[in-house]
């Protein structure tokens, strides 16, 4: 095996302008934020964004003009109010958005990961959301003759995942005990290349010696990165809770374009890298206080 372990900068320089991209997450929790600011200052435009539900990881590459498409069943901030950016852009005509169940997403997801163009569900029976989208269409079941939909696989150039550990190789772990449900590991495999991200590089014999713990395992990644604490503001299981003061400042500044461009300005592409900040955010103080 191979080291695949590269820093924030080289593995965002993967990216180039224009490629479909799925971010992992389930809201709040696992958003692989330090790499979304690292596209976001790298400049990079035109992406589709393909999300399960979407947070504030697609709404700020939308805010800072990266974003193109989006593919998804939810894009808000839970508790703390819509996202701002992705409804301002949507209700503005710059932003192309397909909707689609929960249910329909994860067939499409699944499709992917299959490695098959399309899967049935019964998910939009009596809705109109097929008739809104490209990518499902009306098809009888060749063994029962019921009605159901195929919806295309939603296959993109790269997911990006962000989990709890890893070895050099790209071995991503996490543990048992989690606060939420999630479909990262779906995710993982519904893109022609995988990048991750983690909290923390641990050496090879921690993997071998927790192996039932592998959720990941490296033949599948292309790229993995250390970033303590990269998913803030939201949370990583068991480790950190979300920041809400900072979620309820990131809400307050995208009520407007200006407010927005004001917060890239202070916390994005105003500071060098991950590490700065951490420390506009309010250093290892603020982090210490979002500890599990």
């Amino acid at each position: 095996m191979r080291s695949k372990r590269m820093s924030l900068r080289e593995a965002a320089s993967l990216i180039p302008s224009g490629s479909s991209i799925t971010l992992s997450g389930a809201i709040l929790p696992r958003q692989p934020m330090a790499f979304v600011h690292e596209l976001v200052r790298r400049g990079v435009r035109d992406l589709t964004v393909k999300l399960f539900v979407g947070s504030v990881g697609v709404d700020l590459l939308i805010g800072a003009g990266g974003v193109r498409r989006v593919e998804t069943a939810y894009v808000g901030l839970g508790p703390f109010g819509l996202a701002p950016n992705f409804r301002r852009s949507a209700e503005a005509g710059r932003l192309e958005v397909e909707d689609m169940s929960e249910s329909a997403l994860m067939a499409r997801f699944r499709a992917s990961g299959y490695g098959v163009p399309y899967l049935p569900t019964k998910a939009l029976l009596g809705t109109s959301m097929a008739e809104h989208t490209p990518n499902a269409a009306a098809a009888v079941c060749p063994f029962t003759g019921e009605q159901v939909h195929e919806v295309r696989a939603a296959h993109s150039d790269f997911t990006i995942v962000h989990g709890h550990w890893a070895d050099e190789y790209g071995n991503v772990q996490h543990p048992v005990r989690r606060n939420t449900d999630e479909c990262d590991q779906m995710l993982a495999k519904a893109a022609s290349r995988l990048i991750v991200t983690v909290e923390k590089i641990v050496p090879p014999r921690v993997v071998r010696d927790n192996s039932t713990l592998t959720w990941i395992p490296h033949h599948w990644v292309e790229a993995v990165v250390e970033v303590p604490y990269g998913a803030h503001p939201g949370s990583c299981d068991g480790l950190y809770s979300e920041d809400e003061a900072h979620l309820r400042l990131y809400a307050l500044h995208g009520k407007t374009e200006e407010g927005f461009r004001a917060y890239l300005d202070t916390y994005v592409t105003g500071v060098k890298d991950h590490w700065e900040y951490l420390e506009r955010i309010g250093g290892i103080r603020r982090l210490c206080q979002l500890r599990m």
